[in-house]
């Protein structure tokens, strides 16, 4: 097929080639391919697969100058556990409200939840196929990435018309990896295509994340590999991605409990709080005695917790007001 076949199919899907020198072609996200750590260059037909795409047949109206800026590939086994599809869910959706780019390989399993997900909550996601844009699959995801074509992208480095092969999907991976920021795997066995992915991004000095799962399931046996012996980041919410994917410095907080009004209370005050009942009424002696604090620091104590309306003084002796009333951490000299 000459090159003005290749152009025509592809207009007839609506798709373009995007190459070097294009505006919006992700030379940074692709040139470590002609120089992958610990990657030896293996050829097929003569063709060192290690190599940057010659171009990018581009399916959708998603600008890839725009669309490639913030990115992270979520990428899992065609044979989720429910589990697997509701985390995934949840990461995508949230990335995606983040203003990140999803990507991922269009296939069954965790691949099509990622792109699903994503185009449920209005973001951006690309699908990076092992064939042409024109020959969309699997089939039966044929209405989820025409989708994805209409409001995100489709694209491949192999030219219209060709079909899928082993060797192509393995080269499918790496142009994920090289695509984006970071790789997260959510669920994969131990022999997986994900974890190719997770192998290229690697090697091109990606970050890798993994999110864990019960330890008796066969579809985490992978994640908890790269854990445990690749070093991949434990991905648990949407945040850990953000931090894993995101500019330089961009952290998210700790995950934390509920606030609670005990919070900040210095450890004599905590104790003496402690001591102290919910109904009837103790002597500043017994608290002293409880908390382990001297009668005076008790009795200082029960002072500021009265004027905070934390403790009660009744007429059966001290008892506590409730949690509500603290304010602030009351020190004791």
């Amino acid at each position: 097929m000459d090159g003005t076949e290749l152009i025509g199919r592809a207009h007839d899907v609506g798709a373009r080639i995007v190459v070097p020198g294009d505006p919006g072609w992700p030379d940074w996200q692709l040139a470590p391919l002609d120089r992958p750590r610990g990657r030896r260059r293996e050829s097929s037909g003569g063709v060192p697969t290690a190599l940057r795409p010659l171009g990018l047949w581009w399916r959708g109206p998603a600008d890839p100058d725009l669309a490639l800026r913030r990115t992270v590939a979520v990428v899992g086994t065609r044979a989720p556990t429910s589990y697997g599809r509701a985390v995934t869910a949840d990461l995508c959706a949230g990335v995606a409200a983040e203003d990140f780019t999803v990507i991922s390989g269009g296939a069954f399993g965790i691949d099509a939840m990622a792109h699903r997900a994503v185009v449920g909550a209005g973001g951006a996601t690309i699908a990076v196929l092992a064939g042409g844009v024109d020959r969309l699959y699997p089939r039966g995801n044929e209405a989820l990435l025409q989708e994805v074509a209409r409001t995100g992208a489709v694209i491949s480095a192999q030219p219209p018309g060709t079909g899928v092969t082993r060797y192509r999907f393995l080269d499918r991976n790496r142009i994920i990896a090289a695509l984006s920021s970071a790789t997260v795997v959510v669920e994969a066995a131990a022999r997986s295509g994900a974890l190719s992915t997770a192998a290229w991004a690697e090697a091109l000095g990606r970050p890798v994340g993994a999110v864990p799962g019960p330890v008796t399931s066969v579809a985490s046996v992978g994640t908890h590999l790269l854990i445990r012996d690749k070093g991949a980041i434990l991905i648990s919410r949407a945040a850990d991605v953000v931090e894993l994917a995101g500019d330089l410095g961009e952290v998210s907080p700790s995950p934390r409990g509920d606030a609670s009004t005990w919070d900040g209370l210095d450890d004599v005050t905590r104790r003496i709080l402690e001591a102290l009942p919910l109904s009837g009424g103790v002597a500043p002696a017994e608290v002293a005695a409880s908390a382990g604090v001297s009668p005076g620091t008790a009795r200082a104590v029960l002072g500021r917790l009265m004027a905070t309306g934390a403790a009660v003084r009744g007429h059966e002796g001290w008892h506590r007001s409730g949690d509500g009333g603290i304010q602030m951490s009351l020190p004791v000299d």
